[in-house]
């Protein structure tokens, strides 16, 4: 395979990805968006270890910068992910202490 035969095959499975993300999303009920996202907080890890190996494999530098994006973004989605778990346990707390702004 050439470089340009793969680079276009990258390209159509992100984008393959991409309408497929949104689909599935798109029919997704809007009260189930929340719960749906805190659960999934496990495949989110899955993610940026799957960008951490990519990162350690990378070869040239601007695939050490795709690597290093994808890692931080792995990263705030992981972290993000467990924040917003984190609120609605809270909201769901009987101990009536009340969400603060910083937690």
């Amino acid at each position: 395979m050439t470089d340009v035969t793969m680079l276009w095959t990258a390209v159509y499975i992100v984008m393959l990805a991409a309408f497929t993300g949104y689909v599935v999303i798109s029919r997704v009920p809007v009260i189930l968006h929340t719960p749906l996202m805190s659960g999934s907080n496990f495949i989110h890890g899955i993610v940026l270890v799957g960008a951490m190996v990519a990162l350690g494999l990378a070869t040239t530098p601007f695939e050490q910068a795709i690597g290093f994006v994808a890692v931080i973004l792995g990263a705030a989605n992981v972290t993000g992910g467990y924040v917003v778990t984190e609120r609605i346990l809270q909201m769901f707390d009987r101990s009536g202490k009340k969400p603060g702004r910083g937690a």
